[in-house]
């Protein structure tokens, strides 16, 4: 298993929190690549109890999975695995499904 903690956000969204968001993301793949792993879920980092607004992190968190997948081929499958119905349409938007 692969952990991350995402930034929490207390008060304004800034630059900073999205450039760790991403950074969260994208570690975890090179993790699981540099481990053999295949395919990999991802859940909705930050969001809930850390206050990362919900449509601003999946932007995030596609951007970034679809920024890694073009320079690197050992990951096969990523899954946005989401919690609640509203993530589940903001996934849908941003990946046309």
């Amino acid at each position: 298993m692969i952990h991350t903690v995402g930034p929490i956000v207390q008060g304004t969204l800034t630059k900073r929190h999205e450039d760790l968001l991403a950074s969260c993301c994208r570690l975890c793949l090179e993790i699981a690549e540099e481990n053999g792993v295949r395919s990999i879920a991802l859940c909705c980092i930050s969001t809930g109890v850390f206050m990362f607004p919900d449509e601003r992190a999946a932007k995030i968190a596609v951007e970034t999975v679809k920024d890694y997948l073009k320079d690197h081929d050992g990951i096969e499958k990523v899954v946005f695995n989401v919690y609640k119905d509203i993530d589940l349409e903001i996934y849908r938007d941003l990946l046309g499904k």
